[in-house]
């Protein structure tokens, strides 16, 4: 397989906990309250834009400030690297140089460099953030682009997501999906060609030798 895809929230960084806990504090400040329930169910693995556009509404005043702040909280409690898991740390490295690798992300650019940067990641080839794109996942416009800067077809290329719109964005671009379970519940990943326990050095092997 010549490149593997891989989202970042919740894929490469076990973080979608932290981003719950950030969006609900930061919504109820604009007293618009979120359950753990509602992020995971509408709003987890969309880009953070139209997270608080779902849930704040288009054009809500406080927007731009939202963002900001949900930046700056994420680098305090993520930008370490500890979010990224040992395991996943291993199956990318044990990737890399046997495959193109590349992040297609909703998430700031700033972000995903400083978590993978402190990771000791800093092997992907192409990375398409939330600056890259007009029309985040389910949009397949993200997937698309990497596509592009890769100079692949998609029959070349593997996702490995871990939310609905994100396995959705996948196959709108014709690509093959592997989902991992942690963020969604097995039900709502059916439309992924394969539903995995974890990313790990096993899967990556398995993968990269289609």
């Amino acid at each position: 397989m010549a490149a593997l895809l891989f989202d970042f929230n919740g894929t490469l960084s076990d973080d979608e906990g932290i981003q719950c806990a950030i969006f609900r504090e930061l919504f109820a400040d604009q007293g618009r309250s979120l359950s753990e329930q509602e992020y995971f169910d509408v709003l987890a693995g969309r880009s953070d834009s139209e997270i608080v556009e779902r849930w704040l509404g288009t054009g809500h005043p406080a927007t731009a400030e939202v963002l900001e702040r949900r930046v700056q909280l994420f680098r305090e409690r993520a930008g370490d690297g500890s979010t990224v898991p040992p395991h996943v740390r291993e199956a990318v490295l044990q990737a890399s140089g046997r495959s193109r690798l590349a992040v297609v992300s909703g998430a700031a650019r700033s972000e995903i460099d400083m978590v993978l940067l402190a990771a000791g990641l800093d092997v992907f080839e192409v990375i398409v953030s939330a600056e890259d794109v007009t029309r985040g996942k389910p949009d397949p416009e993200g997937y698309l682009l990497a596509l592009r800067r890769l100079r692949i077809q998609a029959a070349d290329a593997i996702v490995i997501e871990d939310a609905p719109p994100g396995i959705e964005a996948a196959k709108a671009a014709a690509l093959s999906c592997v989902a991992v379970l942690g963020t969604a519940p097995r039900e709502r990943l059916g439309q992924a060609d394969e539903i995995v326990p974890r990313l790990d050095a096993g899967l990556v092997d398995r993968l990269l030798a289609r």
